[in-house]
């Protein structure tokens, strides 16, 4: 990958924020990986319905990686070898790997399903395992990402410039995979960051698709997150609601 080292210092000593493309859907993506892996470490393979729930979990899992490695080929990966040839390529090879080990995960998914029950046991301990592995490497990808990348990005873009892929980025994902992505970003981001989102997202997005995306929010904040994100908002206030 050739990135100077002054530029990877230059992110950790950046003092104003700068628009980047990485730290909210990477807290959705650990929030996600997080929750399946611990589902499938405590579920009861002899339990059918239970079987059921958690394979479909793993392998939503499974597709929103597939989709999130497509959107950063398509448009953060092009932006940086736009003005920075060849910065890319390390990741963009991870990408391939990954590509290949989802391939094989939603395998061993589908198979441990499908399973006889007296081999449930083991094929649910070794999808945890290998799923444990997977989501290993990708939190050490992600940070990469989230220093190296954003060395470049930040060096050779304006924050307008990284705001207009950020937009054309979102305005390619369907509505429904959109909701998907709202449910599991928002929740896990800090109340500053929850704010400017859902701030940005009232500006550009239609009045039904934000007030979607409040629904699906609610239901994942506690009281008093819920509190300070409705006053950031200046939302209504619902009679008789206590907020803690």
């Amino acid at each position: 990958m050739n990135i100077d080292p002054r530029e990877l210092r230059q992110v950790a000593a950046v003092a104003v924020p700068r628009v980047d493309l990485y730290a909210g859907i990477h807290k959705a993506l650990r929030a996600l990986m997080a929750d399946s892996l611990l589902a499938l470490g405590r579920m009861d393979p002899e339990d059918a319905l239970e079987l059921a729930q958690v394979t479909q979990r793993v392998m939503q899992l499974l597709e929103f990686c597939r989709s999130h490695l497509q959107h950063e080929n398509d448009f953060v990966h092009p932006a940086m070898e736009a003005r920075a040839p060849g910065s890319s390529g390390q990741i963009a090879h991870e990408h391939e790997a990954h590509g290949e080990a989802i391939d094989a995960l939603a395998r061993q998914t589908t198979a441990l399903l499908q399973s006889e029950p007296a081999h449930r046991t083991g094929a649910a301990l070794a999808l945890y395992r290998a799923l444990s592995l997977f989501i290993a490497h990708n939190f050490e990808h992600m940070h990469a990402e989230e220093t190296a990348h954003n060395a470049v990005l930040w060096a050779r873009y304006t924050d307008a410039e990284l705001m207009a892929i950020h937009d054309a980025l979102v305005g390619s994902i369907p509505p429904e995979e959109m909701m998907f992505v709202v449910r599991w970003m928002v929740p896990f981001m800090n109340p500053a960051e929850r704010a400017a989102m859902l701030v940005d997202m009232r500006a550009k997005a239609p009045a039904p698709a934000f007030a979607a995306a409040l629904d699906v929010v609610r239901p994942h904040l506690s009281e008093r997150e819920w509190a300070k994100l409705s006053a950031s908002l200046q939302l209504p206030t619902v009679p008789g609601l206590v907020q803690a």
